[in-house]
């Protein structure tokens, strides 16, 4: 069994360790000290990882964040992946930072990487898992509050956090959607 999973940010050292780039930092967490590395491919970084007798392969779109559609759609075909085997990790400022909530459908709320993937793939029912980022800023700064770095209480407590999203991820492709929500959606 094969799952596509794509980490959401933006590529370059610039963005590297801002909020907007959780995705891509959770996709690194998840291959940590394994021997699988990204590899420089069309559109992306992309991984192979085994896990539990599935393929988990990785993407890190190389399209900046706003442009993620038409990475997902490629590898999707290339890899003959359907929208149940498809889960996006990415940033969400509505949930509190830290906080991970894994979702089967929904709206892109204003997320432009979700935005395009939707109007590239034509639905919105895909798996998504958002990392809370918090919305710690005034008004007129989201972008310049989610291209920024974390601040110190936070990166500290971002291994713990990220440890939790590989969980789900893992948990997503062995026992399915429904039950890693129930299991994990509420803590």
């Amino acid at each position: 069994m094969k799952y596509l999973i794509v980490g959401l940010g933006n590529p370059g050292a610039k963005y590297e360790n801002t909020r907007h780039n959780i995705g891509f930092k959770v996709l690194d967490h998840l291959i940590g000290d394994s021997e699988t590395t990204f590899e420089t491919e069309k559109l992306g970084e992309v991984a192979k990882f085994k896990f539990k007798g599935r393929t988990l392969i990785l993407l890190k779109p190389s399209t900046f964040m706003n442009l993620s559609g038409k990475a997902v759609n490629y590898w999707m075909q290339k890899e003959k992946i359907t929208l149940q085997k498809l889960l996006i990790v990415v940033d969400d400022i509505a949930i509190p930072f830290g906080k991970l909530r894994l979702k089967g459908k929904g709206s892109d709320a204003g997320h432009n990487g979700l935005k395009d993937i939707n109007l590239v793939l034509n639905t919105s029912n895909y798996s998504r898992l958002k990392f809370g980022v918090g919305n710690d800023f005034h008004p007129g700064q989201l972008v310049e509050y989610v291209l920024g770095e974390w601040p110190k209480n936070e990166k500290e407590m971002l291994p713990e956090r990220m440890d939790a999203a590989v969980a789900i991820i893992k948990a997503f492709t062995t026992i399915g959607l429904n039950k890693t929500m129930s299991e994990f959606n509420n803590k």
